[in-house]
């Protein structure tokens, strides 16, 4: 892969957030990234959850080079700009995030988002001073690089079960906007106004929203409440999961094949991959 060729797919992908709404799906291997590719959508986002699923491990418990490994995969499987779902950027120092931003980098990444997680219980979120100065590390890393890739910055608030969850979210989102984040995206809100206030807040930087439950909502609703990106994180990875488990379940329990009933064919799913090969 040409530098070329990662130039030219981090200008589309900083393109795609200067207007409209546009969905950038996870895959969790170079297979389900083909697929997404075949059926349009116009970039992709790792997701470290799906990949984490398919080691049989939980998510965050995959060492960084293995996440480098599935990321450089997805980027080198498909022509489209790649999002890397980079967790807490594998490192509680903000010089630590830095050098690993610097690796995620060279995979050929478009775009990669830092949260600030901390995987804690007892202090499920880092403190907003350094926070905001992990975020800045990861901005002076990307700029440093001379790549133009995308950073988006996450507050996990909603997700970590904050006592004020949008009112917190807001403050960390301006606060890592100010820091150098280009995209801002706090996981969890599904209420149309508070995704309104989150875009508000932050506007006119470019707001991600995660979608991993049917609410009613299409993208079209999602454009019209500002949000300029939909990701659906782990939700594609635990929708094969469920196909596989819903078929394994009755030869285990009851000796029965019926779970094999909606299996799309063999010839379909081969053949698929024959075609793009």
């Amino acid at each position: 892969m040409s530098l070329t060729d990662f130039t030219a797919r981090r200008q589309a992908f900083r393109k795609l957030h200067e207007s409209g709404c546009f969905v950038i799906p996870n895959p969790w291997d170079p297979g389900s990234a083909r697929y997404l590719r075949h059926l349009g959508f116009q970039a992709l986002a790792t997701t470290s959850a799906g990949f984490a699923f398919s080691r049989g491990l939980p998510d965050s418990a995959v060492p960084r080079d293995s996440i480098l490994g599935n990321i450089a995969e997805i980027v080198a499987a498909v022509d489209l700009p790649v999002n890397a779902d980079f967790e807490s950027g594998y490192a509680h120092e903000p010089e630590g995030v830095a050098a690993n931003v610097r690796l995620c980098v060279e995979t050929g990444v478009a775009g990669l988002s830092i949260e600030d997680s901390t995987g804690n219980r007892m202090n499920p979120l880092y403190e907003l001073p350094l926070a905001v100065e992990r975020i800045r590390a990861a901005r002076a890393a990307i700029d440093a690089s001379g790549a133009g890739v995308l950073l988006t910055a996450r507050a996990e608030c909603y997700l970590v079960g904050h006592s004020e969850p949008l009112k917190e979210s807001v403050r960390r989102l301006q606060a890592y906007a100010e820091a150098g984040a280009d995209v801002l995206y706090a996981p969890g809100p599904y209420q149309p106004e508070d995704i309104k206030t989150i875009v508000a807040a932050v506007s006119p930087r470019p707001v991600n929203v995660l979608v991993s439950r049917n609410t009613g909502l299409k993208v079209s609703d999602f454009a019209g409440m500002g949000v300029r990106r939909i990701s659906v994180g782990s939700t594609l990875s635990r929708a094969a999961w469920s196909g596989f488990m819903n078929a394994a379940q009755p030869i285990a329990k009851e000796g029965s094949f019926s779970g094999f009933d909606a299996v799309s064919p063999f010839a379909d799913i081969n053949g698929f991959f024959r075609e793009i090969h």
